[in-house]
């Protein structure tokens, strides 16, 4: 390792041990904000100090073994060039871990999730699989222990969904999710097709970062809001009160709407909740367009024109195009196995995020 990354990590050993001494001050412990702070600041901290004492321990190891193997012993040092090898693989594989914990993180994949899912091409057959998709999402949710609501919803009357808006919350939501933004392609023959012919349909997928009041500012003068009675089932009180809600937000031209609650003042608050988070993609996605793009070009911006993934019922096969990946387990993935997917995924990207940012960790130095 670098000695520009060793005095990095020597620097995050030291204000590991200057936060552990101020979290032992009776001054701090009577501040019960100021105490969170440094706990919090500390536990950032303790898993990567821990990992560069290992690495610390395994090169001195290592450095001990590779003498051995040199000696005149020869069954000694037989042993001792087998065990380079393995303190060789545990250093490297620890070293590429310490590197990507010195890298920026990404702000957002702390936060809590608004998904959208919306049909596009492909009529009934679109809506269908947007429900698969939501279904598929909702089961993923509650494998993780996260919880899962249902914002918004337009259905089809065949049991499809033209959209979806879900709140997903729960532990590094965000971490998990914000490789799904794009276009799912469903590849299958619909139940109504009497010739047996494999049909293509198209559903977009959106994962916005839930944004909280202090994050995105919103004026009410910049506000349109329009009141209207729900449609669809809901019952008598649903279907005839002026519970809905639509949300022009002026100066973007974003639109919100919510009608799934029978109050007023519920569905406003959803649609609101909905309105921060993609005002906070816009700006996001602002400033992502004055950086490089190389890493965008791999994971993809999010843009709903991009297609990400394929799902091909009669090979039982899923395709993520971004990184070759091809599982065939389709219905395994269905039903909320989505880390074998997600999993490929996040190593790809970070692999490459490595690459990129490295130079720039050590430039900082």
């Amino acid at each position: 390792m670098e000695s520009a990354l060793i005095k990095r990590l020597d620097s995050l050993v030291e204000r590991s041990e200057d936060i552990s001494d101020k979290l032992s001050a009776p001054e701090v412990a009577a501040d019960a904000q100021r105490y969170r702070e440094l706990s919090k600041a500390y536990a950032d901290l303790s898993e990567t100090v821990k990992l560069y004492r290992e690495f610390q321990r395994l090169e001195k190891d290592l450095a001990e073994a590779g003498e051995l193997a040199e000696g005149e012993d020869a069954e000694m040092a037989q042993l001792a060039r087998e065990e380079v090898e393995v303190l060789e693989e545990r250093v490297e594989s620890l070293d590429r871990t310490l590197r990507l914990r010195l890298l920026p993180r990404d702000p957002n994949d702390e936060r809590n999730v608004i998904l959208e899912i919306r049909a596009g091409t492909g009529g009934d057959e679109a809506g269908l699989f947007a429900a698969d998709l939501y279904r598929m999402y909702s089961r993923y949710g509650e494998r993780r222990g996260w919880k899962i609501e249902l914002l918004n919803a337009s259905e089809t009357g065949i049991g499809g969904v033209k959209e979806a808006v879900v709140a997903l919350t729960g532990d590094r939501v965000y971490s998990r999710l914000k490789f799904e933004s794009g276009v799912h392609r469903v590849q299958r023959v619909p139940s109504t097709e009497t010739q047996g012919r494999i049909h293509t349909s198209a559903v977009t997928v959106a994962v916005l970062p839930e944004a909280e009041e202090v994050d995105v500012s919103i004026e009410e003068k910049d506000l349109r809001i329009d009141r209207f009675c729900s449609s669809g089932p809901g019952g008598q009180s649903v279907n005839t009160t002026y519970s809905a809600i639509r949300i022009t937000h002026l100066p973007t031209g974003l639109v919100v709407s919510c009608q799934d609650e029978k109050s007023q003042i519920k569905n406003k608050a959803r649609a609101l909740k909905i309105l921060r988070s993609r005002l906070l993609k816009l700006e996001q996605e602002k400033l992502d367009s004055e950086r490089s793009s190389t890493r965008r070009s791999m994971v993809g911006s999010g843009d709903r024109s991009e297609k990400i993934r394929t799902y091909n019922f009669p090979q039982s096969r899923v395709t993520d195009h971004r990184i070759s990946l091809t599982i065939h387990r389709l219905q395994d993935i269905l039903d909320g196995d989505l880390d074998q997917v997600v999993g490929p995924l996040s190593d790809s990207f970070e692999a490459q995020r490595l690459e990129e940012e490295y130079s720039q960790v050590l430039a900082g130095d």
